[in-house]
């Protein structure tokens, strides 16, 4: 199979996780600053979120995919300022990682697995792939590990939040992004090499006849 780009390659793992782990940081840093107060950590929060936001769009990023991460961030900061608990600021992300656990597995049991949905549609194919076989079986099996990447978050996430864990949230965030998703994005990717035939042309070429 030649196939010289990976899935970090194609997807930008790094950049995306880089994107989310600033505004968290940047929430714990002020609130610790500004003597636990929700108010401070939420202004640096989305503070940071904005300079995000201008650096992605000054590079070309597309503007909504940029206000989303902004939306994001904002919203986490009006549910802390909202119920007065620190943590609350994290609730988002909880809830996120739960959602997408939940959705990855069912994309897979109805044999539509979102790793070739988002693959595909970044590779300009639609839903081309779902007619390969070999690439559908790939994806689906590749698509556990994304799974599996949300439970650990949350393995983790939730008796820190239950406890009240303000820094160890900010800290495991930040742990759990990026080195999380290299991880997934490399095993992922072996789980497509190691499944699919050795002479599949790979994934920007699926074999639909």
């Amino acid at each position: 199979m030649a196939q010289p780009e990976s899935l970090a390659e194609l997807l930008n793992g790094r950049r995306a996780a880089i994107d989310a782990t600033l505004p968290a940081a940047g929430f714990v840093l002020g609130w610790l600053a500004g003597g636990r107060s929700i108010w401070a950590g939420a202004a640096v929060a989305v503070a940071c979120a904005l300079a995000v936001c201008w650096w992605r769009l000054r590079h070309g990023d597309k503007p909504r995919a940029v206000l989303i991460g902004l939306l994001g961030v904002c919203v986490a900061a009006l549910i802390a300022l909202r119920t007065g608990k620190a943590e609350d600021f994290f609730l988002l992300q909880l809830l996120s990682n739960a959602a997408s656990a939940l959705a990855w597995a069912v994309s897979i049991v109805l044999r539509w697995p979102l790793l070739g949905l988002v693959v595909g549609g970044v590779l300009g194919q639609k839903t081309r792939w779902r007619r390969d076989p070999a690439l559908l079986r790939s994806y689906g099996l590749a698509s556990w590990v994304w799974v599996l990447q949300y439970v650990i978050r949350l393995a983790i996430f939730l008796p820190l939040y239950a406890a009240g864990q303000v820094v160890a949230l900010g800290v495991a965030r930040i742990a759990l992004t990026w080195p999380l998703i290299a991880a997934c994005l490399a095993v992922s990717w072996w789980v497509i090499r190691k499944t699919l035939p050795a002479d599949h042309p790979g994934l920007r070429h699926p074999q639909t006849n």
